[in-house]
């Protein structure tokens, strides 16, 4: 069964060469509305770090900017990443809950 709480998370995956990292990391930030990015490689977590600062956009990437300078040294060692991006999902009730749980046993 499903609860709530996991219910309102969504998680975006997406592909990222090397040299676009920090900007795609940089535009995550200022969208203000993720909790959590995870950089991988070949299903290896190479860095996670969460953005539950409090503030959004531009405000944030300046508390960031040392998470963000440690992305900057990990995009020159790799070269294609996988970036996972975990956002809440505002506003989920318990239909929405028990249709996600009753699609999943579906898929089962």
């Amino acid at each position: 069964m499903i609860d709530k709480d996991s219910a309102r998370k969504h998680f975006d995956e997406m592909k990222v060469k090397g040299n676009q990292l920090v900007d795609k990391v940089k535009e995550i930030i200022e969208e203000g509305n993720a909790r959590r990015v995870t950089i991988r490689k070949d299903e290896r977590t190479l860095l996670e770090f969460p953005l539950s600062v409090g503030v959004g956009g531009a405000t944030a990437a300046v508390f960031l900017m040392p998470t963000l300078a440690a992305v900057g040294a990990l995009a020159a060692l790799v070269t294609d990443v996988e970036v996972i991006v975990e956002r809440d999902i505002e506003d989920v009730t318990d239909v929405e809950v028990e249709e996600v749980a009753e699609d999943e046993a579906a898929a089962e």
